[in-house]
This record gives structure tokens, sequence and C-alpha cells, in this order.
């Protein structure tokens, strides 16, 4: 009983709401310019994949709305922006296919909108038993692949509209049939988006207006004065029956049998989706996401969605890449971006219509580039043979088939290529400083274990199953001044375990914690000098002598 009783504790806790409602207020302006402009952006995206989904426009534009509301209130990640996605859309639009109603061939509403709300009640049970943490051993190429993947379909995506055509097929038929007209809106925009930062640097009150709220007015402007026959948002706007905006779907639980099955693969294609592009946004900022609160705040949403007429939704890569862009820090961002949403459902929708497609574009092609992972392009060539396969299986794959595939494929491989240095109980150990191998003269054992350092022993492999176990580690040790990393008893290092090590390094200067690596045996060192490690750390956070560094524990923090 009280084992239970814990565990419900502890999951309240997890899952409460009041650690993002706590911090709505601490970056307003930008927050509330970054979901405004998020939302323009997720407005043709859910025009599209409710067309995709074969349940209309509305209903992609009532997944971003309670996405973005309920998403940002309950969701673990705090830039992360949740709405309908090509994976969800598509998958929506297989059981229409499926469920039809009798011999009419007419696609079963009811069916559609009672497998949306069941998934939403199977990623809460997702979010309660835990299981969504696993997505912590995704190792970091197949993250990094499947970036860089999803920056390059993004970019290749809006060539057409930046160069005004409504398709091509190759270089010679894209240059034969370029609109001028749209270039005269596009490659401004694009300038701006590009200029912009160095134009803010010279001019305070630039560096106060968001990029692509700039390039927006400015190609907006000059479409509007040069009155060019170009493509809009609008265009795309009218197949939105504002005459019907509001309805209510009552879930179906008498067909539960029937619309398990689906509910579940929703449920699991919705989990690895949100999860995935919360690593990314990780990656972006520097933060940690909770994964199972993000299971949970994506369950509300999708039980919202399905009773309000919604596509499921899950957390957006591409917009929560334009969020963290245009400078998002809170929940308050995508809560904006939701409320945004309605308010043009609701009848504000000439605001936006008035947009073209190509300063849209040129926005969605600056983040195609900003999406790939920099980390990673530059030591391409120098990192291990098993993580550049793995990282360029799910580049491929993510481009050519499908992303959720793909990074299961790469996952797939990383654990058959490790699979001997795999098991679920690494013994990484947080030790005293009079337990360890550093020799401190002059003072007593109580006296040294009384001192503001901790060390951590990682033992084993330093691979993408054990890295999230020293996380852990090093977020529970206690508070201190200074934290030494000892290697000695560390085997081996993948591209994972490198840069969580760079990761805790960085991160421990910007909270003003003196940080040691030491104990790195010749051949980690080799590898980490081809990933340009020590050129990422601050020098004088490496060094590989226990004396030196005993030395200047006795100096700083004995010998007063």
């Amino acid at each position: 009983m009280k084992l239970l009783i814990s565990f419900a504790a502890n999951t309240l806790k997890e899952l409460n709401p009041l650690e993002n409602i706590r911090i709505l207020h601490t970056n307003m302006r930008a927050d509330i310019l970054a979901g405004i402009m998020v939302a323009i952006i997720a407005l043709p995206l859910g025009l599209a994949f409710g067309e995709i989904s074969q349940l209309g426009p509305k209903a992609g534009i009532w997944s971003a709305i309670v996405g973005g509301v309920i998403g940002g209130l309950f969701g673990g990640s705090r830039v992360g922006v949740s709405g309908p996605t090509a994976p969800m859309a598509s998958q929506i639009a297989v059981f229409m296919s499926a469920f039809v109603i009798g011999s009419s061939n007419k696609p079963d509403i009811e069916a559609a909108f009672s497998i949306i709300f069941l998934s939403g009640l199977i990623l809460v049970a997702i979010s309660i038993l835990k299981i969504s943490r696993f997505i912590n051993y995704i190792p970091y190429p197949a993250i990094a692949g499947f970036m860089c993947g999803i920056g390059a379909i993004i970019v290749f995506s809006q060539i057409n509209a930046f160069f005004g055509l409504e398709s091509s097929n190759g270089i010679v038929d894209l240059i034969q049939n370029i609109d001028i007209h749209t270039l005269y809106v596009s490659i401004p925009s694009l300038l701006i988006l590009l200029l912009w930062d160095s134009l803010g640097k010279k001019n305070i009150y630039i560096s106060k207006v968001p990029s692509s709220f700039a390039a927006l007015v400015t190609g907006s402007s000059i479409a509007y004065i040069m009155n060019l026959d170009i493509a809009y948002i609008g265009d795309k706007m009218n197949m939105v029956d504002s005459a019907n905006i509001f309805s209510f779907h009552i879930p179906n639980l008498s067909r539960i049998p029937e619309f398990i099955g689906p509910a579940i693969s929703l449920a699991g294609l919705a989990v690895l989706d949100s999860l995935l592009s919360c690593k990314v946004a990780d990656n972006m900022t520097n933060l940690r996401h909770s994964s199972d609160r993000e299971a949970f705040g994506q369950g509300l949403a999708n039980m919202a969605a399905g009773l309000c007429g919604g596509i499921s939704t899950a957390t957006a890569t591409t917009q929560t890449v334009g969020n963290i862009a245009f400078g998002a820090r809170t929940p308050l961002s995508t809560i904006v971006k939701g409320l945004t949403l309605l308010a043009i459902l609701s009848g504000l929708g000439y605001l936006v219509a008035a947009i073209p497609s190509a300063c849209l574009a040129a926005i969605l092609f600056k983040l195609g580039f900003e999406i790939l992972d920099y980390r990673i392009l530059p030591v391409l060539k120098n990192i291990p043979k098993g993580d550049l396969l793995i990282f360029i299986i799910v580049f491929l794959l993510t481009i050519f088939t499908d992303i959720m595939f793909a990074v299961a494929i790469g996952v797939l491989f990383a654990f058959i290529k490790n699979y001997k240095k795999i098991h679920w109980n690494y013994n990484h150990q947080n030790i005293s400083l009079s337990n360890s191998d550093f020799k401190i003269s002059g003072t007593n054992k109580a006296k040294l274990d009384e001192l503001p350092i901790n060390i951590i022993k990682p033992k084993g492999p330093l691979i993408f199953a054990s890295t999230e176990s020293l996380i852990d580690i090093c977020s529970k040790s206690k508070e201190n001044k200074l934290l030494i990393i000892d290697m000695a008893e560390v085997s081996m290092v993948d591209l994972t375990g490198i840069y969580t090590l760079e990761d805790i390094l960085n991160n421990g200067k910007e909270s003003n914690v003196q940080m040691f690596i030491t104990g790195i045996n010749a051949n980690i060192e080799k590898t980490l000098v081809q990933v340009n490690f020590f050129n990422d750390i601050s020098e004088d956070q490496y060094e590989n002598s226990k004396e030196s560094i005993a030395s200047f524990i006795s100096e700083k923090y004995i010998k007063v």
C-alpha cells in the first residue's frame, strides 16, 4: 500500500503543470511574439495536414489549437510546440481508408475521432507507467541524422514556393518556370533573415525585433504595394468552413475492441514523434525535457482533439525549431500560438490571408538550415565508424522513407552493434573525496568529506545506453563548488558519451561550478581529439594528472 501511495504521489508531482505555469511570466515579450510567428507558420501546415488526414482543414487547425494550449500547459518541454504533424496526419489517413460507413465509401468520422480520443488515454497511461523515458536511450548519431534529415526535407519542400512554382521536375524545369514576381518577395525576405542579426548589432532597436517578423512585414508590404499576382496563405484558408467552426464529438466507447489496435498504433507514433522533437529542442537549448510529462501533455491534447474534431497532435519539430529561433523560452509561446490560431479560426483570418506564401517559404527555408546539427557536421569524417553509419542510415531513411522507421532502424543497429556492452544497471558512482584516488595530506577523512567537492566515477563503456545513468548521478549530486569526473575505469566511449561529457562540463561552467575531467586513457583521448572535444570545453577543465588536481584542492580548499 505504501508503495502504491508513493508511486501515486511521485506521479502527481511529475505531471503537475505548476512548474510550467510558474515560469510563464519570465520571457513574456519574446514568447508572445514567438507564439504569433509560430502560429503564422502553423496555419498553412495545419490546413495541409488536415487535408492529408482526410478529416478536412478545420481538423488540422483544431489540432494546432488544442496542441498549443493544452500541450503548452501540461507538456514536458519548455519550448516544444504541439500540433498536427506529417506522420500523424498520414496515419489518420490510413485509418480513414479502413473505417468507412457500410458500402457508401464515406469515411466513418465517429471512428476517427474516437480513435484519436482513445490514443490520448493510452498516452496518459504511458506517462503514468513511465515508459516514455526510454527515448533517452536513442543514440546521438540517430538524433543528429533525424535533425539533418528533417532540415533537408524542410529546405527542399519550400523550393517551389520560394520560386513561385506549383511543381517542378528538376533544375532545368525550375529555372525555366521561375515566377519573377514571387522573387520580388522571397529574395528580400531571405536577405532580411540572413542579415538581421548583423544589423541588430549596430542598432539596439533593430535587435529587439525578431528577424522573421521583419521579413514577414517586409515581404507582405512589397506584395501589397506592387499588387503582385502571386500565391498567398489566404488561397488555402478558404477551404475552412467558417460557418461551422465549433463541433463536439463524443467518443463511441462501445466500439473499443474495434478501435484499440489503431489507437495503440497512433499513441506509439505520437510518443516517438513528440519525444524526438523534444530531444532536438534539448540539443538546441541545452535544457532537458521531461519525457513522462510530455507524454501526459500529448495525451490530454489528443483527448481534447478527439472531442473538438481535431486530428492527432504531437510535438512538431519544424514549429519547435522556429519557436526557439524566434526567442521563445517558456510554454507561454505555444499557448499564444494556440490562442492566435483560435482567433484566426474565429474570424481574424483576413490578417494572415494577405501574407505571401513566398514570404513563409523564406522563413522555413532558413529554419531548415538552422535545424541541421552543426555539432556533428564539422567532425563527421572523424567520428567512430559505427556512429557514422548510424547517422547516414537515419539521415537517408528520414528523407526517403518514414521518420519513425528511420529512427527505429538506427536504434536497432546501435543495439546490435553494442549488444555485448549493453545492460541496464551501469555502476557509475558518486564517491567521496576521502575514498577517491586523490591523495591529499594534512587533513582527516571527516574534514575531506565536508569539502564542497563531488567526484563522479563512470565505469565500463560510456555509450548511448549508459549516459542517462551518468546524467542522473550528476543531477542528484550535492551542491558543490568543484566536480571531478574520473574516467579511469571507462573502457570506451561513443559519440553519445562524448557529447554527454561535453554537456556536463559546459553546464557546470554556466552554473559557476569548477569542473575537471581526468583519468582518460590514450585510446579514449585519441577519439576525443578527433571530434574536437577539447576545443569545445574550457582549457582549465581538462587535467589528466591526479596529483595536480590534488594539489589544486589542497591550495584552494584546505590551506587557507
